[in-house]
């Protein structure tokens, strides 16, 4: 499993960079965070102590359906399934659709977070 690079960086700052990026004026380097927050509080909510738990489960059993980590976690599907397609889209993890069924996937397991005190 591998470590994602996170970023923490306030909107405007971000789409400045984004425009910059893509002027061209900007590379980024390989070793920068390719997964950006807009702020301490939203990363927290992403990385909260009863998702990193679930994060765990996942990593640990493995389950094959969002209902058996429903099971696991004692988490009701909805409210799991809202959680899960977030985390999935910040790369934590990953939805795995078969036929009829969805598998969630551990793809991180540690965090190294950026943030720079000058964007505030």
């Amino acid at each position: 499993m591998k470590t994602l690079k996170i970023g923490v960086m306030p909107r405007e700052q971000f789409q400045r960079r984004a425009l910059l990026i893509a002027s061209g004026a900007l590379k980024p380097t390989k070793d920068e965070p390719k997964v950006w927050f807009n702020s301490i509080k939203s990363l927290s909510q992403v990385l909260s102590e009863q998702n990193m738990l679930l994060l765990k489960l996942i990593h640990e059993h493995q389950p094959k359906t969002l209902m058996e980590l429903a099971e696991l976690s004692g988490r009701h599907r909805g409210n799991l399934s809202r959680t899960l397609k977030t985390m999935e889209r910040y790369g934590i993890v990953e939805l795995q659709r078969q036929q009829h069924t969805i598998r969630p996937i551990a793809k991180a397991s540690q965090f190294n977070i950026y943030y720079d005190i000058s964007c505030v």
